[in-house]
């Protein structure tokens, strides 16, 4: 503590006295005494200073905090309705997230058997479905054996049972899922019955006979049968395989010794075929023997394993407006976006007229509508044909007009009322 304290001098003037001096020592030896003492006094008890308030040296003793006398507040309980509502909202939220899970479990599901039925219905899958359904009766002639070997060689599935309507032919298609029903296959629409030339000649007597107005009473005949059929299954499409040894489907009806066998004329023939074809819908094939005949069969099967996919893309509507892409057409949106190329479309149709035309006639009348009233509030025909005459036509950098012969073909197109009129 002495180090920390400066040093007062004073200079002693000769007028002063040295009792003076003296005095003034005492004095200061005195004082020095006294820091002394009170320097060790506050080293010895550092107790006593931090009772009389807080300290002032912060770098030494942490500050000081008042102590509050509020008391601290009580948890609030909640009521029986509270928690019951609680464990309400609690439940309802595990009920969400579990109908959720449920959700995509279930459209994961329906994706999955939705991919799984579009893979069935792919050709090679779809021939592995078909059942070829051989009658008995079709075995007794000569050279069936062909059509078995054929169909054990390509590995298809074919059963020999009785069928409605013997020597025929059919075909069903097995379901991967049993039908509302219980039946786990369809049956298909084609049906070939397989006839030799002796039977189709009954036939065409049969046929010749109904034209006449003499049915067969007893309705034993191979057509009567064959009718009962039809009128039992309408929805079955018969088709003739009549196998003969000279003649095949080219050349049946002007063949000379099926006229002959017959004894008909060729009129005759005809009146057959369209009472057949058109009346009752039966086909006719002829075929020289029987590896014709299973060269067919094994076309049609080919074309029924193909028609479950080609049901999937067809699609209906006119080719100029279909829903898609297509180097040839237009696709229209909703609320009508399209429809003006649509109507371009249409009249590039038209025979020479060119992209260029078509757009200025489109452009001067967006759309059909437009142009018939703009027909209609002409006078005279000559005008109407010669609206669109004075259109500019702007190709290559080159003007030109459309012209009347292309605007007489227009007016023609939009206001002819015969189907059979030539526009050009």
């Amino acid at each position: 503590m002495s180090a920390a304290l400066r040093a007062t001098t004073w200079e002693i003037s000769e007028s002063e006295d040295e009792c003076d001096i003296e005095t003034k020592t005492e004095s200061v030896a005195i004082t020095v005494e006294s820091l002394d003492s009170q320097c060790s006094d506050d080293t010895t008890s550092p107790t006593l200073a931090s009772t009389d308030g807080p300290s002032r040296d912060h770098g030494l003793s942490p500050p000081w905090v008042p102590t509050s006398k509020t008391p601290s507040p009580s948890r609030k309980r909640r009521s029986r309705e509270q928690i019951e509502a609680d464990q309400r909202k609690a439940k309802q939220k595990r009920d969400a997230r579990d109908e959720q899970r449920a959700a995509r479990a279930q459209g994961k599901e329906e994706r999955k058997k939705l991919a799984e039925h579009m893979k069935s219905l792919r050709p090679e899958n779809c021939l592995k479905n078909l059942t070829i359904r051989i009658d008995p009766a079709v075995l007794q002639h000569d050279g069936s054996d062909i059509l078995l070997d054929s169909l054990s060689t390509s590995g298809w599935m074919f059963v020999i049972d009785s069928q409605p309507l013997q020597r025929t032919i059919c075909w069903t298609r097995d379901l991967t899922q049993p039908g509302e029903d219980g039946c786990g296959f369809v049956e298909e629409e084609p049906v070939s019955w397989v006839l030799d030339l002796a039977d189709f000649i009954d036939v065409v007597i049969s046929v010749k006979e109904i034209l006449q107005g003499n049915e067969d009473p007893s309705g034993q005949s191979l057509l009567a049968v064959l009718l009962e059929f039809l009128n039992r299954n309408t929805n079955k499409v018969v088709t003739m395989l009549v196998i003969g040894s000279q003649i095949n489907s080219a050349t049946a009806w002007n063949a000379p010794s099926l006229q002959a066998e017959i004894g008909m004329e060729d009129l005759d023939m005809e009146e057959v075929m369209v009472y057949l074809q058109l009346y009752r819908n039966i086909s006719l094939s002829f075929f020289r023997n029987w590896q014709d005949v299973t060269d067919h069969l094994v076309a049609v099967t080919k074309a029924l394993s193909r028609r479950p996919s080609r049901l999937l893309t067809q699609r209906a509507g006119l080719p100029f407006c279909v829903d898609g892409p297509w180097a040839s057409g237009s696709r229209v949106k909703k609320g009508g976006y399209g429809l003006r190329q649509v109507w371009n479309r249409q009249v590039q149709q038209l025979n020479r007229v060119s992209v260029a035309v078509a757009t200025a006639v489109t452009t001067a009348y967006p759309s059909p509508h437009l142009l018939l009233q703009a027909y209609w509030s002409l006078e005279s025909e000559e005008l109407r044909r010669k609206l669109l005459a004075h259109l500019s036509v702007t190709f290559e950098g080159k003007e030109r007009k459309v012209g009347p012969d292309i605007s007489s073909r227009i007016y023609r197109c939009l206001s002819e009322q015969n189907p059979e009129m030539a526009l050009d």
